[in-house]
């Protein structure tokens, strides 16, 4: 568990705070020594006042000690009340001062939350093409953190022509495929129902067009990963349930058993996205299995979300090639 730290706030203004209270101490102290520096030493009155007076009159000696011990009285209350209330003084005084340093140290430090709030519904938005559109906006001179918020803009903005690039390429390079692969298609299954052709053509083209299919699916799966990376714009209501059974209907089973145990779990989304989830899960669950194997499909309600859990009898994934298999047309052997 991570230790709770003080805020950047409460560090400055105890950072100031103790700065202030040390400079008022030894202020506090400076003013003792001097003060003490001026008093008159023990008897200094009356050696003063026996000089002054040659001839003093009867009991003078005695007013004199009188007036020596007031003075050593009084010097030594000053002394006491420069600190005490000198002491007092400073602690008012201090208290007021982190209080107002507390203030100023969140005024100053309004440009940094702000930037870390833009930094924030960035890192959360739901699309980077959407969030890497925002800019920080700083009102004030031109310091230390407003030259940190230009250079934060900057890179937003690079970064977010990189993505709309990367993605322009995908879709543009995704059509311009669509078109030669499906005149391909075409030609293989025109050559495919000729009366005369040979049984090596008929293998060759059917092979070809496994081929050309696979190459289909590619370019649509490059579609749909360019489609899903942005924010859904349009969401509809869908049952799991009914993706699942029509998925395990469509989905060849390749001599392993396919169950499907579909209990009610709405959801609101894309349903085209939602019907490949299911598709994916599904088809590797049936690819990446034994000969024989068993392949089970379920859906329903937990916790207040609908879940789709689809497992098979398949062989493990090591711990470490989990997080891998995450990654768009990732296999693994």
């Amino acid at each position: 568990m991570r230790r709770p730290r003080l805020t950047l706030r409460a560090r400055l203004t105890l950072v100031y705070g103790g700065l202030f209270l040390l400079a008022g101490l030894v202020l506090l102290g400076l003013t003792y020594l001097l003060v003490e520096g001026q008093f008159p030493d023990e008897g200094q009155v009356v050696s003063d006042a026996v000089h002054t007076e040659q001839n003093p009159p009867p009991g003078a000696e005695e007013e004199w000690s009188h007036l020596q011990g007031v003075v050593d009285v009084t010097w030594d209350e000053a002394l006491s009340a420069i600190l005490t209330q000198g002491g007092l003084a400073l602690f008012l005084v201090g208290a007021i001062a982190i209080a107002i340093g507390y203030l100023v140290a969140g005024r100053m430090l309004q440009p940094l939350q702000r930037i870390t709030d833009t930094a924030g519904r960035i890192a959360e938005a739901p699309a980077a093409d959407r969030g890497l559109h925002e800019r920080i906006k700083l009102d004030g001179p031109r310091d230390e953190l407003g030259e940190l918020a230009e250079t934060f803009n900057v890179m937003l903005e690079r970064l977010d022509h990189s993505f709309d690039g990367q993605r322009r390429f995908i879709a543009n390079a995704s059509h311009e495929l669509r078109t030669p692969l499906t005149l391909t298609r075409a030609l293989l299954e025109v050559a495919l129902h000729r009366p005369n052709a040979s049984p090596e053509v008929r293998q060759l083209g059917e092979t070809l067009l496994e081929i050309n299919g696979r190459h289909e699916r590619l370019i649509e799966g490059l579609l749909l990963l360019t489609r899903s990376d942005r924010e859904l714009t349009e969401r509809s209501y869908v049952d799991l349930a009914d993706l699942a059974e029509h998925v395990a209907a469509q989905t060849p089973a390749e001599g392993r058993e396919i169950a499907v145990e579909a209990a009610e779990a709405p959801v609101t989304g894309d349903p085209v996205l939602l019907e490949r989830l299911v598709h994916n899960l599904v088809e590797n669950a049936v690819r990446y299995n034994v000969d024989g194997g068993r392949v089970r499909v379920r859906t329903g309600a937990r916790g207040g979300a609908a879940v789709l859990e689809v497992s098979n009898t398949g062989p493990a994934v090591p711990a470490y090639e989990v997080a891998a298999l995450f990654e768009p047309f990732r296999r693994l052997g």
